[in-house]
């Protein structure tokens, strides 16, 4: 059924303070579909799944979907639409309470830690939702979502127009930019366009976990001032004498007159260790 006849028929309205915005272009979940690779053997979990039209296609075509959704309304709705589906699983939750790993081995991981994230999520959380699940104990094979068109190009930003938010994921994985979904692709249409963005976590990080937290806590000392030049900025952020700063900087090989925009996140990791060796 067409999505706003549903919605007339059950007598529901898109909650705007929850970011509802339906899906109803079939040829974009055919792409989200697509650039997850989506198989048989796949555990998938969906975050966001709305009134179910991604979540039936994925169930047709995975293994295993945990399909997770904080409206309770929808929750009722997505059981009585899947219930064909023995293979799908709905949740009522936010993404951001709930433990991924704990969830994930209870409900369908019993051979082991791989799996798959589609998410279709309201664009004012999409930065916490990625922190969730890049910093989770296990990190998904692939994740792939829509995100709105600016947020796609800030995550997969090269060096010069880098940001907390390119770095904070380009940590973790390899973005790539799918393609660009229309508002018109959506119900209620909202004011921007939209894209889907493909993001493969790398099997093995270039810190050891212990220095991740004061890793990330000398990029915001870099991007807290995005106008000063990198020495200012992080001898002001991170409450260090200037030659200090300097000297890290010059072990790095990295010029202090540039801006915290135009490092890459391997510079990022150089300086981070160079001034690591300095203080211990």
């Amino acid at each position: 059924m067409e999505i706003k006849a549903l919605l007339r028929e059950l007598e529901l309205r898109p909650q705007k303070e929850l970011g509802q915005n339906f899906l109803v272009d079939l040829r974009v979940v055919g792409r989200i579909l697509a650039a997850a690779e989506v198989g048989p053997e796949d555990t998938v979990l969906e975050i966001g799944s709305g009134l179910g039209t991604l979540t039936k296609a994925l169930a047709e075509r995975a293994k295993r979907v945990v399909a997770v959704e904080v409206d309770r309304q929808l929750v009722a709705i997505l059981r009585q639409q899947l219930e064909a589906f023995p293979n799908t699983e709905i949740v009522l939750g936010d993404i951001l309470a709930l433990d991924i790993a704990k969830l994930l081995q209870e409900k369908c991981m019993r051979r082991g830690p791989r799996y798959k994230v589609v998410a279709n999520i309201p664009y004012y959380i999409t930065s916490a939702v990625l922190r969730h699940l890049l910093e989770t104990s296990i990190r998904p094979q692939v994740i792939v979502l829509m995100v709105q068109k600016e947020v796609a190009q800030r995550i997969a930003a090269k060096p010069g127009q880098m940001s907390l938010l390119t770095v904070s994921v380009q940590f973790y994985g390899q973005p790539s930019i799918v393609a660009r979904v229309p508002a018109r692709s959506f119900y209620p249409v909202p004011k921007v366009d939209s894209a889907i963005v493909r993001i493969d976590p790398y099997g093995q990080l270039p810190l050891k976990a212990d220095d991740i937290a004061p890793f990330f806590d000398v990029v915001r000392a870099g991007f807290a001032q995005r106008r000063k030049q990198l020495r200012n900025a992080l001898a002001h952020g991170l409450a260090l004498p200037m030659e200090f700063i300097a000297q890290a900087l010059a072990i790095a090989g990295i010029e202090g007159q540039r801006r915290a925009q135009t490092l890459s996140v391997s510079e990022w990791v150089t300086l981070y260790r160079a001034l690591t060796s300095m203080t211990n």
